[in-house]
């Protein structure tokens, strides 16, 4: 739909609804009203999972502001409840992708990758370099960016260590490229599902609307890497080797790998809900691999982390608080002042706005949030393409941008490699505004072919 439209009568935020404006504590002192509460408990959440003071996981301080929510009163808890069951699409879809990144791992898919990349380089950094950003490019889409920043990284470090080349490059393209190509497929990022929860395009309509924008995207900030890191690229691999055998079990993970993406693909050809095809089919594959290989399967099921799953629920409690305020009043107002300018100045001002608060928020809450906003607002479908531009692609500004990328930091400082915030910004910096505005651009082509 072009244009914005008014949307259902607002009803009364339940915060305002069932806690009165102001309480008395025990001791006697004034709590603070209801909005302001809510407010300040989702905020000090959402700075706590990005600092992760005492190193403790992020679902616990998400889930903990839920809590505090929950126990203060400031949102009932059939809300609570609610807002969990609407994440079930999304737990499915990672507990499949976890499941299967495991897999892959276990059966050496990953390693053989790398050391397939480190083989083809004919002793040259940068044919190693586009090599690596090739298969980044092939794992997110296919893979969720998730699988290219905690598995395909350590194996891409472990080659790159082994042919004995400066390894921030390559290791760059594995954050990088897990968020500029992560909106080539519905099912390449998360996030995508959180954007368009129930509103999902079909695969012709998804195609149509990014397909160059994110080709633009991928091929942006690849030049921007190979810029940004000319220096280290110059020169010869000293050890290239060998790609390493790839054992049956691998093959047949390969094989398996591509029927799933099949099956999601047609589940998203049909506007069908992508979590229970993607955990079906993921459960599929490795009881097929595994009787196959004779292994067990059970060891694999603990790849299904309940960490990310358990902060995706508590991120959607807060969400959900954050509405009953009212909140989506002044994300719809801002939305309906994008949609009010012209398409060039709309589509860049709400792309860069996002791409911004991704940085600020992280992009899964902006995610939920932007959703939120969508639905209620019914903005034009080049609004919606840019604003999901934005959450997908504004989190290679920075380290604290998406959980993606967090993953990818705790993946390194496992293998003992520290890249600092400021390192990683002097990169984003640049990748990601000139990624941003060829995608938009790109969206905006696209606009004005297909209106």
């Amino acid at each position: 739909m072009d244009g914005l439209s008014r949307g259902p009568p607002t009803r009364l935020p339940y915060a305002l609804a069932s806690v009165p404006e102001r309480r008395r504590a025990p001791c006697g002192l004034k709590m603070p009203s209801a909005p302001l509460a809510v407010g300040l408990i989702v905020t000090a959440s959402l700075l706590l999972m990005l600092i992760r003071p005492r190193d403790i996981a992020e679902g616990w301080w998400i889930g903990g502001g839920a809590a505090v929510l929950l126990v203060m009163g400031l949102l009932p808890w059939r809300t609570a409840v609610h807002a969990v069951g609407e994440g079930t699409d999304v737990y499915l879809f990672l507990g499949g992708m976890m499941l299967l990144s495991e897999l892959a791992r276990r059966e050496g898919v990953f390693g053989w990758l790398a050391s397939l990349a480190v083989g083809s380089s004919r002793r040259s950094r940068s044919r190693l370099f586009t090599t690596t950003y090739a298969i980044g490019t092939l794992v997110t889409i296919f893979m969720s960016n998730d699988a290219t920043a905690v598995v395909l990284t350590p194996a891409i470090l472990a080659a790159v260590k082994k042919a004995k080349v400066p390894p921030l490059p390559y290791l760059f393209v594995c954050a990088l490229v897990a968020n500029a190509a992560s909106f080539v497929l519905p099912i390449s990022n998360p996030a995508n599902l959180v954007v368009f929860d129930g509103t999902m395009p079909s695969l012709g309509r998804w195609l149509a609307s990014f397909a160059i924008p994110s080709a633009l995207s991928i091929l942006t900030t690849y030049g921007a890497l190979r810029w940004l890191f000319r220096q280290d690229l110059r020169g010869v691999v000293p050890d290239h080797g060998r790609p390493e055998p790839l054992s049956l079990a691998g093959r047949l993970v390969l094989v398996g790998l591509g029927l799933v993406t099949v099956v999601l693909l047609i589940a998203s050809s049909v506007r069908a809900d992508l979590g229970l095809p993607t955990f079906v089919a993921s459960v599929v594959v490795t009881a097929a691999v595994c009787a196959t290989a004779k292994r067990n399967p059970l060891p694999l099921a603990r790849a299904i982390s309940v960490g990310p799953l358990f902060l995706v629920a508590g991120l959607f409690i807060l969400v959900d608080a954050i509405e009953g305020i009212g909140a989506l009043d002044v994300t719809r107002a801002w939305l309906a002042g994008a949609a009010a300018l012209p398409p060039v100045a709309g589509a860049l001002l709400a792309g860069s706005f996002v791409a911004v608060a991704n940085n600020v928020v992280n992009n899964l809450p902006l995610g939920l949030i932007a959703g939120a906003t969508l639905r209620q607002a019914h903005p034009s479908t080049l609004l919606s393409n840019v604003v999901l531009i934005g959450v997908d692609l504004g989190p290679n500004l920075s380290v604290t941008g998406s959980l993606a990328t967090i993953l990818w930091l705790i993946a390194l400082r496992k293998e003992k490699v520290k890249v600092s915030f400021f390192q990683f910004l002097k990169v984003g910096v640049v990748a990601m505004p000139l990624a941003l505005l060829a995608a938009v651009g790109g969206s905006l082509l696209m606009h004005s072919i297909f209106r």
